[in-house]
């Protein structure tokens, strides 16, 4: 691999590395996004099945009603211990970042083009600062995590 990449235009060689980035964060935030979403609406479901449960006067819906404010209560745990929605909106913004970027390097537009500016070095200096923000944003939600967590222990 260090072979093809040693003979390869750097242009090149940073324009795969946001492509392939991109694509990456992309994919992640769509993950996060649908496990967010598909945990919401279980949620929601069971929710709205609670006062329905409770109207009826079968002796065992009182454990339905039971085991549905469990589910409620292990999903949100579980959202709010892995931040799929923080997760999500950060990875859409980091892709959405790259692939600005690129079109302006494309586009010899913005800081591309600057007089004196080598365009590929400057590309890979923006799209490795972008991923390091990204980064450092992840970093700091997983601390908020953990105090969070922290915060709610006896």
């Amino acid at each position: 691999m260090t072979d093809s990449i040693a003979g390869a235009d750097s242009t090149e060689v940073t324009l795969a590395r946001l492509e392939n980035q991109a694509r990456w964060y992309g994919s992640r935030s769509k993950r996060a996004q649908r496990i967010y979403k598909c945990t919401k609406v279980v949620e929601i479901v069971a929710a709205a099945l609670i006062p329905f449960f409770s109207g009826l006067k079968f002796p065992h819906f009182a454990l339905v009603v039971g085991a549905l404010g469990v589910l409620i209560t292990v999903l949100e745990g579980i959202l709010q211990l892995n931040q799929y929605q923080q997760i999500w909106t950060m990875y859409r913004a980091t892709s959405e970042a790259l692939t600005h970027e690129k079109y302006l390097f494309l586009a010899i537009a913005g800081p591309y083009a600057a007089a004196g500016v080598n365009p590929p070095v400057l590309l890979a200096e923006r799209i490795e600062t972008i991923m390091s923000q990204e980064n450092t944003k992840w970093v700091s939600v997983q601390e908020q995590s953990g105090k969070s967590k922290d915060s709610k222990s006896p």
